[in-house]
């Protein structure tokens, strides 16, 4: 069992920066496939990032080259660094975990409650 809490999220202008934090607990950590999800009101649930085991990522086509996904393993801590925020950018954004994981938010065993990220023009 893994448990997650989102943090970090809030109203911002757009163009500027926003660090989510997801503190785990409950499991060997380090060895989950970690990932960011989000979703707008109305729209299906999308993968934004993830992180494997050891370290590899993956992006969508969306925030390729603005978003950055890290972890710190002594802190039990995932991280998703946005930049560049555009209006198109909010939604309520998850935190999940998966032995296995992958891109699709199905591929993933537990959930954070979400933490709202709101983008104004």
């Amino acid at each position: 069992q893994v448990q997650l809490v989102e943090s970090g999220g809030g109203s911002v202008q757009a163009g500027v920066s926003l660090r989510l934090s997801c503190v785990a607990s409950g499991s060997t950590y380090s060895n989950y496939y970690m990932g960011w999800f989000r979703q707008a009101p109305g729209k299906e649930r999308e993968g934004v990032a993830s992180i494997d085991s050891h370290g590899s990522t993956s992006f969508a086509d969306s925030v390729k080259g603005r978003f950055t996904i890290s972890k710190d393993n002594a802190k039990n801590t995932l991280y998703l660094q946005m930049n560049s925020l555009k209006p198109e950018d909010t939604a309520m954004y998850y935190c999940a975990a998966d032995e296995y994981g992958g891109s699709e938010w199905y591929e993933y065993n537990y959930w954070g409650q979400g933490t709202q990220v709101t983008v104004s023009s």
